[in-house]
């Protein structure tokens, strides 16, 4: 049986349901907000700390470790030195290393950059849960003038296996030298995996040298071109890579093995842990995580500041109405329990409206956010820190209804039932 109050409540809601369904709808659109850019930043997140899961250690130049995870993985930003082939194999040989993945960039097609690597790369590299990289069509690279395409490369270009393409000496869309004397036929897509790996162009290490045989200081030499049918003729072993990715045999060589890399007397290395590395780049953009919350909270707060002033404004209205319930033995307590408990009920209705409208949208942009993003839209119950923030939305509007009910509570009974005109 409903409580007499609550059924007051309700019912006199329902009389006024036009501007109230409004406001409760205002109430779910920015919770729907709050929520969903809380569900947004943890899919980001999870999306970079799962875009590299089986590496131990990220092997490059002396400089920034943040810097040398986010042009080694994310493809973000530029190396400013390389290191040589002969670290790599010296790296190789360490009798605790299970694996090595070298990887050369510097390149790119139609804005997309151009990784080089080995074959270790598609037997050892890990993204998500551990998972390992799948084709949907075709094989890895064999010749030299072959390219594997990460999804995004080929859906946004409408790629197929056979077509043939041309890099560009360089990162950027326009303006760049290209390597079109020695085209690349596609030979292997990749499924798609929400990482980096989706928006590579994916050649061998033979490869790059290859198309650079003719170049010098950044540009062609004047007046020399090799063509294709002679470049096996050279020695293809790649001089300098940008990076290597180290897989350890056991985990806890890690330590031991970071402070040998970072000891490397033939020149130069550091060695980063890729979760220290993320930890990092965490504290750099974690202020603008904040403001986006804070701004969706704002927004919240807007709204159930919307849900008051409608609720105060009905007051005037309403005068004869509370007057009535104190004439008939409310108490003045009993009034502003009514009021409260319109404002809460709102809130609580608002709050499980925008927690609906959010899976609804989620439901429906899921196939075009991971075909065109790669992020998993989460569904289904909320996560633990989603009810801390649903119930803060319901807290702050229980406070917020606290304050119409007040002045009610003050509407005195002769005031209520003669009106001033």
């Amino acid at each position: 049986m409903m409580p007499p109050l609550v059924r007051l409540s309700a019912l006199s809601a329902w009389n006024r349901r036009t501007a109230l369904g409004l406001t409760v709808l205002a109430v779910g659109l920015s919770v729907m907000l709050l929520l969903g850019v809380e569900r947004l930043r943890e899919q980001v997140r999870g999306g970079f700390e799962q875009s590299v899961s089986g590496a131990d250690l990220i092997v490059g130049a002396r400089g920034s470790p943040l810097q040398l995870m986010l042009y080694s993985v994310f493809r973000i930003g530029e190396a400013t030195h390389n290191i040589e082939w002969s670290s790599v194999e010296a790296l190789t040989a360490h009798p605790a290393v299970a694996w090595t993945i070298p990887i050369s960039l510097g390149d790119s097609h139609r804005g997309y950059p151009v990784l080089a690597t080995n074959h270790a790369y598609f037997a050892h590299f890990r993204y998500g849960d551990r998972r390992s990289l799948a084709l949907t069509g075709g094989r890895a690279f064999d010749g030299v003038f072959e390219a594997v395409l990460g999804a995004e490369v080929a859906d946004a270009l409408g790629y197929r296996l056979g077509d043939r393409i041309a890099l560009a000496h360089g990162s950027g869309e326009s303006g760049l030298a290209d390597h079109a004397d020695k085209p690349f036929t596609v030979i292997g897509i990749l499924g798609r995996t929400g990482t980096p790996v989706d928006n590579t162009v994916h050649i061998g290490l033979a490869a790059m040298e290859a198309i650079h045989l003719d170049w010098q200081g950044g540009a062609p030499i004047p007046g020399m071109q090799i063509p294709v049918e002679y470049v096996k003729k050279f020695d293809l072993r790649p001089k300098t890579v940008t990076a290597v990715i180290v897989g350890l045999k056991s985990r806890a060589a890690v330590f031991s093995v970071q402070r040998w890399i970072n000891d490397f007397r033939a020149e130069p290395l550091m060695a980063v842990l890729p979760g220290v590395a993320l930890a990092q780049l965490w504290q750099v953009i974690g202020h603008g995580e904040k403001a986006l919350l804070a701004v969706s909270a704002l927004v919240v707060g807007v709204g159930l500041a919307g849900l008051v002033a409608v609720v105060l404004a009905g007051l005037d209205q309403r005068r004869r109405e509370l007057a009535i319930l104190r004439a008939v033995g409310a108490r003045p307590r009993d009034i502003l329990a009514l009021l409260t408990f319109e404002g809460l009920g709102l809130t609580v209705i608002g709050a499980l409206l925008g927690f609906v409208l959010l899976t609804v949208l989620s439901l429906v942009a899921a196939p075009l956010v991971q075909a065109r993003f790669g992020l998993s839209l989460m569904t289904g119950l909320p996560s633990a820190h989603e009810v801390f923030l649903l119930a803060g939305v319901i807290i702050t509007g229980f406070i917020a209804s606290l304050l119409p009910g007040w002045r009610a509570y003050r509407v005195s009974l002769a005031d209520g039932l003669t009106p001033k005109t």
